[in-house]
């Protein structure tokens, strides 16, 4: 005798839609805690540091126009440089941060264009202390780096001269800080600007080298660029 087999009976179909919705619902719950995982690991992991570009500015703008002393006490305007290519930082004298590191940059761009035989090329330092970078300070400075006299000017003037030019002429930044230390009251810029013969600011070039450039190497190779891009805007 065989024995009967128990009837199963499918589920009515409005029982299985909840199982499949909560199946779907699941899904989705782990796709969206993936995404999350790997949106709190991608902002963990340490950032790589950006390569450096050399891009020259895809449009010039004019160096503004001055009218400072030098530390000889001869009074320096933009047109004494008209024909002439010039690269101009940015310093104080009583500074023990960046600035001696980017003069030191302009002292060996002096040395490597051989400027005191050549009257085509002009360094300018323009101080962002002329309250108390008068023209004894900046004597001082400029004989401590062997600046040449005639080449390599340093220009001083009244506060409410020089702020404007250096901020909304040049475009850096230039301000005093809330709570300095001594040898550190100016956040200001320690790129250099190199400007042609038509008094255009063609480019920018680090003045010394940057925290993540550990060897240095490409801060010789940015210096590599300005001399060679000087000569290049020499034949314009």
């Amino acid at each position: 005798m065989s024995v009967p087999q128990p009837t199963v009976t499918p589920a009515p179909p409005f029982l299985m839609r909840p199982v499949v919705v909560l199946t779907v619902a699941m899904a989705g719950l782990g796709l969206l805690a993936a995404g999350i995982l790997s949106l709190m690991m991608a902002k963990t992991r340490t950032p790589d540091v950006p390569a450096e570009t050399h891009a020259e500015p895809t449009s010039y703008f004019d160096a503004p126009f001055f009218m400072l002393t030098e530390r000889s006490g001869a009074d320096v305007t933009t047109a004494d440089l008209d024909g002439k290519v010039w690269v101009a930082g940015f310093v104080f004298t009583r500074c023990t941060q960046g600035c001696p590191a980017v003069t030191g940059t302009m002292a060996k761009l002096q040395a490597d264009l051989k400027l005191a035989d050549r009257d085509d090329v002009r360094l300018v330092s323009f101080t962002v202390d002329p309250e108390r970078d008068d023209l004894t300070a900046l004597k001082k400075y400029a004989k401590t780096y062997g600046a040449d006299e005639t080449k390599w000017l340093f220009l001083t003037g009244k506060e409410k001269l020089v702020r404007p030019l250096l901020k909304r002429g040049f475009k850096i930044v230039a301000d005093k800080r809330p709570d300095p230390k001594p040898g550190d009251e100016f956040d200001h810029s320690s790129k250099l600007y190199l400007v042609d013969k038509q008094g255009r600011v063609r480019s920018t070039f680090d003045g010394m080298k940057g925290e993540h450039d550990l060897t240095g190497e490409r801060f010789v190779a940015e210096q590599k660029r300005l001399r060679e891009m000087i000569e290049k805007l020499l034949k314009e």
